[in-house]
């Protein structure tokens, strides 16, 4: 598949980067140019902000990126650099150049820069590693903002969707008082990493309107990563696989009903989980379907 191509030129950057102690104290001029490959083919499609890369926000990480910590070589400078664009999630491959117009040369000269070019990892396997997406919504049009996630996760370069559940109503557990949700499951395969891939779901919360005003609280969409292949982590912004997953049948009844021989690492399978987890206030809606994309 052939990308496309966004550049941002020029950016200047006043930081504090090289090998003379003179240059880390008093600091210089950088300009900065970076190269972004991506499909823009879901973004232009829809006309939609979240599935393209935001040149505004990523100058604004570049800049903050570029102003940090001092090292001594622009080459340093621009891996620091690539690293932060790849992390947005419909970046792919990325072209960094560091320009240093004020390095320490004794000669007349124009310029002194440094070029790096930079790409995601390759899949591991055919077609990447195998997730599971739980969906949730209980404001609004539950099933529009359900519905609209499909969309936007399916126009994910690097991420392609194999089934949705059905949709399933269930009363809201903890928290405050609040209405019921419509909930479902992705199943999927993935080439994006496991952070990057959380960074998409909630570039996608947020289209939808999702306000993260308190814990356990009503919301537009909830978007929860549940496994990622055979990956176990245990850190405070991902842990996998979902740590209440297995306790949930507002997740384990639509992961069984699309996938009956489905298994939670390090858990066991979703069909005993479902079998010894409470299923009041969890019912299957008839007439309620997400349709993947064609």
């Amino acid at each position: 598949m052939s990308l496309d191509r966004v550049a941002l030129a020029g950016l200047r950057v006043f930081a504090h980067h090289g090998v003379l102690a003179g240059e880390r104290q008093y600091g210089q001029e950088f300009l900065i140019d970076a190269v972004l490959w991506l499909d823009t083919r879901a973004a232009a499609a829809a006309d939609d902000l979240s599935l393209a890369a935001d040149y505004s926000a990523i100058a604004d990480r570049i800049a903050t990126l570029a102003s940090g910590p001092p090292v001594r070589l622009i080459e340093t400078l621009a891996k620091r650099l690539a690293d932060g664009c790849l992390a947005e999630p419909a970046v792919q491959e990325v072209e960094i150049t560091v320009h240093k117009p004020h390095a320490p040369i004794r000669l007349p000269f124009a310029d002194v820069s440094v070029t790096i070019r930079r790409a995601r990892p390759a899949a591991t396997g055919p077609g990447g590693q195998p997730v599971v997406i739980a969906l949730g919504s209980n404001l609004g049009d539950r099933l529009g903002h359900l519905q609209g996630a499909v969309d936007a996760l399916a126009g994910t370069p690097g991420l392609t969707l194999a089934a949705a559940s059905p949709v399933y109503q269930t009363a809201p557990v903890g928290g405050p008082a609040q209405p019921d949700y419509y909930n479902a499951v992705l199943t999927a395969r993935t080439e994006l990493p496991p952070r990057t891939l959380l960074a998409r779901c909630q570039q996608v919360e947020t289209a939808s309107g999702r306000v993260r005003a308190e814990s356990w609280g009503p919301r537009t969409l909830d978007l929860d990563i549940i496994v990622y292949g055979d990956l176990v982590t245990d850190e405070p912004e991902l842990t996998l696989p979902h740590p209440r997953a297995g306790e949930r049948a507002f997740v384990l009844a639509p992961w069984h009903a699309i996938d009956p021989d489905a298994v939670i690492p390090g858990r066991g399978s979703v069909a005993d989980l479902l079998a010894a987890a409470s299923q009041d206030g969890v019912r299957r809606l008839t007439g309620a379907s997400l349709r993947l994309p064609a």
